[in-house]
């Protein structure tokens, strides 16, 4: 009977499960931010941002595309600063502009960025448990099941938002206008044009869910058994996420360069007027084939230091 009572005691619900994800969320951003915007700074420092032209920017839970005001516009990405070098762009900032300017362009983005999180890693405790339940508790497909069906579903639910959310961040646009750009985007090209470069997020997200939770978890148990202790510690959990993310991410990252590519190029075309790229032009693929002929094998392993901050994130 105590038995039953400490193991119920030890599961956590659903609400506690999102709850821990929400806060884990908050905690990443706070901490990976700061780096990406001081990156940002730099970027617009040697190539100046025009009107229309579009950057990635990451809070460490996910990409957000995002697409360049007027040119006499005070927004945060523009503000002059003459560094030389990340640690020069840190302390500059801080003194000119104030701490809080580290965390630039952060609060709209954690509207998408939260429940994105919330999802996947409920949905990954949920999925793992009831996996465990029919397959058993040691079964190694558990891992990369719960982890590629997660990650599917999370993206799936939030890619249309993300369209949305870049849209109304480049318009300016009412609701009711927002509203009726939606529904004649709909009717022109059909539902599925609400989830545009949807594939290639999958492509980048699915494989390295997969890899990522089935390392993990091994990482974990080699790392408990060589310290002969039941429990994992923060160091055992920190570990096994920096090694398992930085195998997925190196893994994936092409195809990371490939979303990007694809996702800048397409808004860009939008926001100046421009012609939209062929859908056979814009296949992975193809894609990947045209950075391949541009810039080499090395084009592309070209975010490589995006990629160590979302490591870095998804360890903490």
């Amino acid at each position: 009977m105590a038995e039953m009572s400490d193991s119920n005691l030890a599961k956590t619900t659903v609400i506690q499960q999102a709850i821990a994800s929400c806060c884990g969320a908050i905690i990443t951003s706070l901490f990976v931010t700061p780096l990406d915007v001081i990156k940002t700074r730099l970027q617009a420092q040697s190539n100046p941002f025009y009107k229309g032209k579009c950057f990635v920017y990451s809070n460490g839970l996910m990409d957000h595309i995002c697409v360049c005001d007027n040119g006499d516009s005070k927004a945060w990405y523009k503000k002059p600063g003459h560094f030389k070098g990340m640690l020069d762009a840190f302390v500059k900032i801080t003194q000119r502009e104030g701490v809080k300017s580290l965390w630039s362009g952060l609060p709209p983005t954690l509207i998408m960025a939260l429940p994105t999180t919330v999802i996947y890693f409920t949905c990954y405790d949920q999925l793992s448990e009831a996996l465990k339940s029919r397959l058993g508790k040691d079964d190694e497909h558990i891992p990369i099941l719960a982890g590629s069906l997660s990650r599917f579903g999370s993206v799936t639910i939030v890619s249309p938002l993300e369209l949305i959310r870049t849209r109304m961040q480049f318009r300016k646009f009412s609701y009711r206008q927002l509203y009726l750009c939606i529904s004649s985007k709909v009717a022109s090209d059909g539902w599925l044009s609400l989830w545009r470069g949807w594939s290639s997020t999958v492509l980048r997200d699915v494989p390295f869910s997969a890899m990522y939770w089935y390392n993990y978890e091994h990482f974990k148990k080699i790392l408990c058994k060589e310290l002969g202790t039941h429990e994992p510690t923060f160091f055992i959990a920190f570990a096994s996420g920096a090694a398992s993310g930085s195998i997925a991410s190196v893994i994936t990252l092409p195809f990371d360069v490939v979303k990007t590519h694809r996702q800048t190029e397409l808004w860009e075309c939008e926001t100046l007027k421009s012609a939209v790229p062929q859908r056979d032009s814009t296949s992975t693929w193809a894609v990947m084939r045209k950075i391949v002929a541009k810039n080499g094998i090395t084009g592309l392993f070209a975010e490589t230091e995006r990629k160590l901050q979302w490591c870095f994130s998804v360890c903490l």
